[in-house]
């Protein structure tokens, strides 16, 4: 199977010590200001940073962009459930901005990028399936693509149902050849039982904290490597 290269990649949590890596937001609220106001105003915290880290490593808003969340925005859906419950009318605005898509659609529309985004939810092999992803993109005369991997905890009344979590946002620019400074990512079968992927497991192997990342769902592994001059 053919390398990909990671050329550059942004990182936001409040739940790590940035160590200096500067490529990593340790804030806990992301500025958010690579949207307008009245559009940031809509954006939760993790739709804040994920569109900050989409500013800078799309600057030209000319990039595929594959958003990866496993439970999406589970706040706002479930104040909706509850207000239906109670006979209340339901907000389109706020369905709108509930749906799996929404950060992206709210990234399009702020930086006028009409290229491919895709929403990807996996039952806890979103980062499998972000790189399935990303290969066929750039099988398909793509350069590069710029893959996003974000989630939250589930709201209390659900968190036995599903593993723990915490707030945290990664984007990775990925290509198929080498760029200065670029690492390889290469990817290998896996047969070791492994916690489910999470954002912050992603942050902790891109800061070298870990030495690889294993999906247990897809049975794949993927290790990062200096490219030699």
């Amino acid at each position: 199977m053919a390398d990909l290269y990671l050329h550059d990649w942004r990182g936001w949590t409040p739940h790590r010590v940035a160590d200096g890596e500067l490529r990593l937001d340790t804030r806990d609220k992301p500025a958010g200001t690579a949207v307008p106001s009245m559009l940031r105003r809509r954006l939760n915290l993790i739709g804040r940073a994920v569109c900050d880290m989409l500013s800078d490593l799309d600057p030209d808003a000319d990039s595929v962009v594959l958003h990866a969340s496993r439970h999406g925005d589970g706040e706002r859906t479930l104040e909706m459930l509850y207000g239906l419950n109670e006979g209340e009318p339901l907000s389109p605005a706020r369905f709108g901005l509930s749906v799996h898509n929404a950060i992206a659609g709210v990234y399009s529309i702020a930086s006028g990028n009409r290229r491919s985004q895709q929403a990807i939810a996996a039952s806890g092999g979103e980062w499998a399936a972000l790189i399935a992803e990303t290969r066929g993109y750039l099988a398909d005369t793509h350069s590069s693509v710029v893959v996003v991997f974000s989630d939250q905890p589930v709201p209390r009344r659900f968190a036995a149902y599903a593993p723990e979590s915490h707030s945290a946002a990664v984007a990775l620019r990925i290509g198929h050849g080498p760029t200065p400074d670029a690492r390889r990512l290469s990817e290998t079968s896996v047969t070791m039982k492994t916690p489910t992927l999470q954002p912050l497991d992603i942050i902790d192997w891109l800061m070298d904290k870990r030495a690889d990342v294993a999906c247990p769902i897809s049975h794949r592994g993927w290790q990062l490597a200096n490219v030699r001059p």
